[in-house]
């Protein structure tokens, strides 16, 4: 008989016998156990029953219920007897124990890999015998396995092939606390698999932090939550070390970090090396910023410094991450991403340096330039980030920013879900068949996202008006990418070939880019270099065309249905390229993205680094099909492409446009027959000449190919074209003579001083339509005839007919003198400008519809005197002080005493004798 297991000392071994009681008893429970505990593997382990599992509480009796999961029927069993030589009389191990097959979901390829590779060791075997994996394009099973560890993603698919998930007693969701956007689905898709199909499938949802209400909730039945089982955390001492910049660095800005904070993030290391003893885990955002900081370390690795440097991120190869998660005779620093904060434990590891930064998704639903930008780190990553360096002694946590800082931070990171693009989430959903609404997710995708999403499946040809999948959107699912890409990949296939098409797929989804952003140079470096993931992705890919139910025929039926860039390369008869293979792929998957060079753009690209160019400047030298500009990196060989297929662009909050990061040229006639172009009859005002502009325009959305002149435009496109013009040049496009300027200007003042029925005739009134210019209007065809229209008749239109307007507001009045004196109205007031001695022997002020006239009393000169809207106050009082001071000045007018008692005149008293 096998001896059990050694198992190692693990804070996680104390809850086990609470976690296969919550389960027994209710198939559901919620693990809380901060990272390094051995929640990922013990546990796993215990559920399926493959190790024993000890009952050290002093209540602790004969019977076997506090571990057993319960027979099912045609399930074999066994048990997991034996011990630990633990030597506490106390402990008993579970006897009968069932064994049951697990299924653990990680969010990560390469932690599901590291899971399943502890978990053999633990059980001193093989991965693939009772311990197994999958992850996309590799697996390693067999008959005997009993725990299998797969990615949330190839849970999804199992699940939507076959919801009953059949072979499988129990499914544990790891690191549901980091809310990836998978591993939300799947706990929704379970929760209903559970409550609709088998009610006795178990499900557990295990989590580093203690914040686990919202998930008991989830998992809970007939109104009760779930049970909650936590585990304590390593007990090690952590030494914490503030450790943030001296001079004044830059703030993230999408992908960019500022070099000089990457440099003290290196000098950081050097400080931690020397300070303490053990291995050094480093926590950077993205393998851009490893590279750079590995090669400002790179000098550590002579044989005098004795210190081993590894990376450890997504795109490096199987090989490279098991050699970055061995113990080696010499130190090791590991950069990491945050794969190493909760889902992977580094054995080794006893210092910390965080760089305080993780990439976030971000996503432009309007252009449709869905990707990453770098955020500061949750104060949760971080706390999780420095247990760490406590999980196997005492340990030191280096933090590059300010403990101040610090406190200023999210206490959590936001989910996926509020940010992410949610267009494999809604084809998964589709595929399902439950309505979103109706999913028990953890929380509400955005509105404005999901409708985002099934605009592009609709265009897809993935879901149908109802946002139920259709055959083709099915088939898109089964190929394993994000649907953009299996569109790509199936569409692509029948045009280039499926060789091509899935080569550069790979190319999309594995993300295997090195520097620059010419990604035509990228994938010929790949077939050259022989990255053994990368063509493991392209067998996949292949294999997946094949088990396709007819991929032709789907193309054929998509271009059928009016989509566009379907068609097969045998049809045109001719090879195709690998340039030309990689444009097509390319705007296939991201048909908004294809560009084209703005006219008249200069070559002005982005200074910096190429794969880090930095802010753009200006609109951007192409313009895209969403209407975004787009700026390549300085020395880019893709400068004189006039059209590119954009694979990868950031366009970050404050840029007027996005960065290119990797992008082929296009053929232009290319670009238009994939994406779909359109020809339309465009009569537009033109600001620039300000004047109509009729064109007949091929476009290819907001980029416009080629225009010809159009001089038969339709009467009422060119009307509205002269009403855009009027609204944007505003009453300045007419020609106003002086006398409908006073016109305007009286009816103005009747509007105001009576109301009704008088038009309003304000900028925004007569801007707003066109019809009081008629009948000329409509005989328009350009600025000059609108110029020639008589405004002085067309405001005549305006006037009521029950009211006259020389009656209302009179172009003129009669003053004491007898002479007509006009009226002005561009005021506030109706004004009356007359000689002060014109004025004698009046008494009141002359009245306009009820509104005092504002009197401009003038000099014998034509000089203002005063202003008066009271002529009584005015001869009674200021006057006199007038009269003292122009008598003398003006003594041959006449500056009476008494102005009642004198005749009005405007001549001199020689005349009057």
């Amino acid at each position: 008989m096998p001896q059990p297991p050694a198992l190692p000392e693990l804070p996680i071994r104390e809850a086990l016998p609470a976690l296969l009681e919550a389960v027994a008893r209710t198939g559901t429970a919620v693990l809380a156990a901060p990272p390094g505990t051995g929640k990922t593997t013990l546990a796993p382990l215990a559920l399926a029953g493959l190790i024993p599992v000890f009952d050290t509480s002093p209540s602790a009796d004969g019977d076997a219920s506090n571990g057993a999961l319960g027979d099912a029927p045609g399930r074999d069993s066994g048990s997991a007897s034996g011990g630990d030589s633990r030597g506490n009389a106390a402990s008993r191990v579970t006897r009968d124990m069932p064994q049951r097959r697990v299924l653990v979901a990680e969010p990560r390829r390469l932690a599901t890999r590291a899971a399943a590779a502890r978990m053999a060791a633990i059980l001193g075997e093989k991965v693939g015998e009772r311990v197994g994996y999958q992850i996309r394009g590799e697996t390693r099973r067999s008959a005997a396995t009993r725990v299998e560890v797969v990615t949330t993603g190839v849970l999804l698919n199992r699940l939507i092939a076959d919801p009953e998930l059949p072979g499988v007693d129990l499914v544990v969701l790891d690191e549901c606390h980091e809310r990836h956007l998978e591993t939300d689905t799947a706990c929704a898709f379970l929760a209903e698999t559970r409550q609709v199909l088998r009610p006795e499938l178990g499900l557990v949802a295990a989590s580093a932090t203690a914040d686990i209400a919202l998930w008991t909730d989830l998992l809970g039945t007939g109104g009760s939550p779930a049970p909650a089982v936590s585990s304590e955390p390593m007990r090690h001492p952590v030494a914490m070390h503030w450790a943030p910049p001296r001079e004044r660095v830059n703030a993230p800005d999408g992908l960019r970090v500022d070099p000089r904070f990457l440099a003290h993030v290196a000098q950081t290391v050097e400080r931690a090396l020397d300070a303490d003893d053990g291995d050094l885990l480093v926590f950077l955002p993205g393998a851009a910023e490893i590279r750079r900081v590995a090669e400002r370390l790179s000098h550590l690795q002579t044989e005098n410094l004795g210190v081993d440097i590894y990376q450890l991120h997504g795109s490096v190869s199987s090989s490279e991450q098991d050699r970055a998660m061995r113990i080696g005779a010499r130190r090791r620093i590991v950069l990491a991403t945050d794969i190493a904060e909760s889902s992977l434990t580094v054995p080794g590891v006893r210092i910390v340096v965080d760089a305080g930064l993780a990439r976030r998704p971000l996503i432009d639903h309007a252009r449709g330039l869905p990707g990453l930008t770098t955020a500061y780190a949750s104060r949760a990553a971080a706390d999780q980030r420095a247990g760490r360096a406590g999980r196997e002694g005492p340990g030191a946590v280096w933090r590059c920013w300010s403990e101040a800082e610090h406190a200023r931070r999210a206490a959590q990171p936001a989910p996926d879900i509020a940010s992410s693009d949610l267009t494999a989430f809604r084809l998964q959903t589709a595929c399902w068949g439950t309505p979103v609404a109706d999913l028990a997710l953890p929380g509400p995708p955005p509105a404005g996202a999901l409708e985002a999403a099934e605009s592009t499946l609709l265009s897809l040809g993935a879901i149908d008006t109802d946002g139920a999948a259709t055959a083709r959107g099915r088939a898109l699912a089964r190929m394993g990418v994000h649907p953009r890409l299996a569109r790509a990949l199936v569409d692509g296939a029948a045009r280039v070939g499926p060789q091509k098409a899935a080569e550069v797929a790979a190319l999309l989804n594995l993300d295997r880019r090195a520097k620059g952003d010419d990604l035509l140079a990228q994938w010929r470096q790949l077939r050259t270099g022989r990255d053994r993931q990368w063509e493991s992705e392209v067998k996949r890919l292949e294999r997946a065309l094949s088990a396709a139910d007819a991929p032709g025929e789907e193309a054929a039926g998509a271009a059928q249905s009016g989509r566009p860039g379907t068609g097969s390369a045998s049809r045109r008869g001719v090879a195709v390229s690998d340039d030309e293979a990689a444009a097509t792929v390319i705007a296939l998957a991201f048909p908004e993205r294809v560009a084209k060079r703005q006219a008249g753009a200069a070559a002005t690209p982005v200074r910096g680094r190429p794969d880090d160019p930095g802010r753009s400047s200006g609109a951007g030298q192409w313009r895209t099909v969403a209407g975004t500009g787009a700026v390549a990196a300085e020395g880019s060989s893709l400068a004189g492409s006039p059209w590119l297929a954009i694979a990868d662009a950031d366009r970050s909050p404050g840029r007027a446009a996005a960065i290119i990061r990797a992008a082929v040229p296009i053929d232009g006639e290319l670009a238009c027959e994939l994406v779909g172009d359109s020809v339309a009859e465009r009569v537009e005002w033109d600001a620039e000449r300000r004047d109509v502009a009729a064109r007949r325009v091929r476009s290819l959305g907001a980029i416009e190919v080629s225009s010809q002149p159009l001089r038969d435009a339709a009467p009422e496109l060119v009307a509205a074209a002269l009403a855009e013009g009027l609204r944007r040049e505003g009453l300045g496009l007419l020609r106003w003579s002086a006398e409908s300027v006073r016109l305007r200007e009286r009816m103005a003042f009747c509007r105001k001083a009576v109301g009704e029925p008088w038009a309003d005739v304000s900028d925004a009134a007569l801007t707003a339509g066109t019809d009081w210019l008629e009948p000329w209007w409509s005989r328009a065809t350009r600025r000059s005839d609108v110029e020639r229209i008589p405004v002085g008749q067309a405001l005549r239109n305006l006037l009521p007919w029950q009211a006259g307007i020389d009656e209302t507001a009179p172009e003129a009045l009669a003053v004491p003198s007898g002479r007509e004196v006009r009226v002005d109205y561009s005021g506030e007031a109706p004004v009356l400008a007359v000689k002060l001695q014109e004025m004698f022997g009046a008494v009141d002020t002359p009245r306009i519809a009820g509104v005092p006239v504002l009197l401009h009393l003038l000099s014998p000169a034509g000089r203002p005197l005063a202003v008066t809207a009271d002529l009584r106050s005015f001869w009674e009082g200021p006057y006199q002080d007038v009269r003292k001071e122009m008598r003398g000045r003006y003594p041959k007018h006449p500056w009476p005493e008494d102005p009642y008692s004198v005749a009005p005149t405007a001549k001199t008293k020689r005349h009057l004798c």
